[in-house]
């Protein structure tokens, strides 16, 4: 049999769930003085009233990045685990109506589909993660099907897939020509950065919140000094070309041939409703724009359109742009909506 070879642009690899978002409306928060480590707090034993519950399949980091690339046109393939239950059929289907390939979706027997319980009052959310222990290898290159990505987007896995990420950098330092955007999960940044070292070296560009970059260099920030020049240039020195970190409501930082910019966030039509699933759309518009030939500074502006329409909508991926939808965005942007060089 003659191998099948299909034309993928971009590979997202990572654990898909299925989100549960569970809109609380009798808690409180509380933080420390420097609004550090805050805390969602219900009563203890007791019946605990919600709002309602709003059910997203195929969601994940790597699922929502799947669905942002296919909707801005690009060939989009996923490369995941599912069980073999209801839900893994229901991820299935989600995938296919969004028009990503499931070649490279693996239904597990005896096994569930990841589900994820996010607990979204105000505008936040804490997220009740759990990652099944799937069987992860990369596809036999000998096999059927063969995957020849312009680009792969790596994020989260479950705690048992550190060997498979050697299997990810065996299959990288095979193709030199694919190109690997980063954006680690919380396993991934439990690993630690010496356990990463070779996805860290072979990275392109590396997504994370300034957060998670403290997180995986062990910094410990003093008050509110983020000190992100200090931040880009350490993860730069890990490998990857280019170092993007998001931050909220202050807009989004690149570091690339040792220059910082900074670019503001795309001002909100409405106030948000809730913000999950802004920091992907944001690390996947980025990386759909480089694929599609735009320079970095052109990335990271079309980088910030996408998270603001997300935060507009319940979950992760309803409000996922088209690219003629973004591009519009882009026309009608204001004046000051553009990266501005800091250093």
């Amino acid at each position: 049999m003659e191998k099948e070879r299909t034309k993928i642009d971009f590979l997202a690899i990572g654990d898909i769930v299925i989100d549960a978002f569970i809109q609380l409306k009798d808690a409180h928060v509380h933080c420390n003085i420097d609004k550090i480590g805050c805390e969602l707090c219900l009563r203890f034993g007791d019946k605990i009233p919600y709002e309602g519950v709003t059910i997203i399949p195929a969601g994940g980091n790597s699922g929502n990045a799947a669905v942002c690339a296919s909707r801005l046109g690009l060939s989009t393939a996923l490369m995941t685990n599912i069980g073999d239950d209801q839900n893994g059929n229901q991820c299935l289907e989600t995938l296919k109506s969004e028009n990503i390939s499931t070649d490279f979706v693996k239904k597990n027997k005896d096994k569930f589909t990841n589900y994820n319980y996010v607990l979204w009052y105000d505008i936040d959310r804490t997220i009740l993660v759990k990652h099944q222990n799937y069987e992860r290898h990369w596809p036999e290159e000998n096999g059927s099907k063969e995957c020849n990505p312009l680009w792969i987007y790596f994020s989260s896995l479950g705690e048992n897939s550190l060997p498979f990420h050697a299997e990810v950098v065996e299959y990288l330092n095979k193709h030199q020509e694919v190109k690997l955007a980063f954006q680690p999960g919380t396993y991934q940044i439990k690993f630690g950065k010496e356990k990463l070292k070779d996805i860290y070296a072979r990275t392109e560009i590396f997504f994370s919140n300034v957060e998670e970059a403290e997180r995986i260099l062990g910094k410990e920030r003093v008050g509110e000094d983020k000190n992100i020049l200090e931040l880009m240039k350490d993860i730069h020195a890990l490998g990857p070309k280019m170092v993007a970190l998001s931050d909220g409501a202050s807009g989004a930082y690149l570091y690339f041939n040792d220059e910082l910019w900074h670019h503001p966030v795309y001002p909100d039509a409405t106030p948000p409703l809730e913000i999950t699933g802004a920091g992907d759309a944001f690390s996947a518009t980025f990386t759909v724009a480089l694929a599609l030939g735009k320079t970095p500074l052109e990335a990271l502006s079309w980088s910030l359109i996408n998270p603001m329409s997300v935060i507009q909508h319940i979950g992760t991926q309803a409000g996922l742009l088209t690219r003629e939808k973004l591009e519009e965005y882009l026309k009608n942007a204001p004046a000051d909506y553009k990266a501005t060089k800091i250093n």
